[in-house]
């Protein structure tokens, strides 16, 4: 029995307000009478429940188990609304027994550098790769605002007929990217019904098991499903990227998954990209030549923003979605592209009720390829005037931050962010279209900071962040 790791246990020092089990495979495994021979706890990452799928049938296929059964559960709603009640329940359970706990995960995807940068959160990082996206296609801001509010209406259209849907509301393009009291911003260009809603109580699993288990237990021959077809890469580490606006590692593995499966695009009866924000939907399709508004649909669920983001678990409810599409088309084939960190791992598996032998391979081939991959050079310290490679702006309790990616003179690609109380470069970035604008850089000892003037930054004095993490 394997689990995907839950929100509260996603980052090294977070909490459960309401408790948590020390074994929570295990804690599902009481519940069901269960005594498995090993129970997985996953490291963080929305590619988990694909990536278990793929790991678990190989195990399966190589006569190392018979039966497995995957598994996630957020309940981030209740624990919001119950944390501060004086009678809140207790759910720390302790199970104890053998875990094959494989730690969080996040070598790579979040480092020092980023986290004295202020970048530290999903919505921000994303908005960096959708502004590099924009830059490249010479879009301008309302024009790719509307675009993306375009891309993800008829995700709404589908959460709306999903009955375990979050937010089974239809929407227009133009109510999704209009920020309103409602739409709030978040991190430009991301108002809040752009993003994943992770406030959510769902739960998914699947089972996985041998033919020869399922006929000696009785599963019926038009209940089962194949996997046809899996890729499990991982991009370069974000600054390491040559264009912060793609996912080539992405495109190869739905690629490689679907070459493995013998298929083409236009064979798939269902598709399923992850969601969580529009950029990892239009640059995957940017990428596959796959049309925005294929008929077909890009969700099966409604996507991140709208049926949910149960934490790492969402594409465990696609896969179980897709299952029960396929098993009402037998024959036809389903993609589920699970998606991991900012575009960072990326895990696919195409599905199909026609029964088929296990496709072995690591893809580990294509893994050195993007590996060798040259990376732009980089400024740790960054001085001097400089272009706009990519911003946002952060929307928080304390006010708004600016960040920026930057090139030096040089070319070397440096991270900042804006000076504290420095309206000016904060409404150069917010105003006309920054990309490609000048501004000045300076290093100090806590980061680097931009300002439009370099007066300007002998001005501001910029003061180091409260805390700066280990790494």
């Amino acid at each position: 029995m394997a689990g995907i790791r839950q929100f509260d246990r996603s980052i090294p020092g977070a909490t459960a307000p309401l408790g948590r089990s020390d074994n929570y495979p295990r804690s599902v495994a009481s519940r069901l009478g269960a005594e498995p021979a090993r129970a997985v706890l996953e490291v963080a990452g929305g590619q988990g429940p694909q990536h278990l799928v793929t790991e678990l049938a190989g195990v399966i296929a190589d006569g190392r188990s018979e039966v497995a059964l995957v598994f996630g559960s957020e309940a981030s709603s209740t624990t919001r609304h119950l944390a501060g009640a004086p009678d809140r329940p207790d759910w720390a359970e302790r199970v104890g027994g053998q875990l094959e706990d494989r730690g969080h995960g996040l070598e790579g995807l979040l480092t020092r550098y980023q986290l004295v940068h202020g970048l530290t959160d999903a919505p921000s990082r994303y908005a960096l790769l959708e502004h590099a996206r924009r830059g490249a296609r010479g879009q301008r801001r309302g024009e790719y605002l509307l675009e993306m509010g375009r891309l993800f209406a008829p995700f709404t259209r589908v959460a709306a007929a999903n009955p375990h849907a979050a937010a089974p509301t239809v929407r227009t393009a133009e109510e999704l990217a209009t920020p309103t009291g409602r739409n709030r911003l978040i991190a430009d260009p991301y108002p809040r019904m752009l993003v994943a809603r992770d406030l959510v109580n769902q739960g998914a699993a699947v089972l996985l098991m041998s033919v020869q288990a399922a006929e000696r237990l009785g599963v019926a021959r038009d209940r089962r499903v194949f996997l046809h077809g899996h890729a499990d890469l991982r991009e370069r580490a974000l600054l390491e990227r040559r264009d912060l606006g793609a996912c080539p590692a992405a495109v190869m593995a739905v690629e490689h998954a679907l070459a493995q499966a013998g298929v083409g695009l236009g064979d798939l009866g269902t598709i399923d990209l992850y969601s969580c924000f529009p950029v990892a939907v239009s640059a995957a399709c940017d990428g596959l030549g796959l049309a925005p508004d294929d008929p077909r649909g890009l969700t099966v669920t409604g996507g991140l923003p709208f049926f949910g983001g149960p934490g790492n678990n969402y594409s465990m409810h696609a896969i179980a979605e897709t299952v029960l599409r396929l098993r009402a088309r037998p024959g036809a084939f389903g993609l589920v592209g699970a998606n991991g960190g900012i575009l960072s791992r990326y895990s696919v598996g195409v599905y199909s009720t026609t029964p088929a032998p296990w496709p072995p391979g690591t893809g580990a081939p294509l893994q050195a390829e993007i590996d060798s991959w040259p990376a732009p050079d980089q400024a740790v310290e960054a001085d001097g005037w400089a272009r706009v490679e990519t911003y946002t702006v952060r929307y928080g309790r304390d006010g708004a931050t600016g960040i920026v990616v930057g090139r030096l003179a040089d070319g070397r690609r440096f991270l900042a962010r804006t000076g504290d109380g420095d309206e000016e470069t904060l409404g150069a970035l917010t105003g006309a279209d920054p990309l490609g604008a000048r501004l000045f850089v300076r290093s100090f000892g806590f980061g680097n900071r931009v300002a439009t003037t370099r007066t300007l930054m002998d001005r501001l004095q910029p003061s180091p962040p409260a805390v700066l993490a280990d790494d």
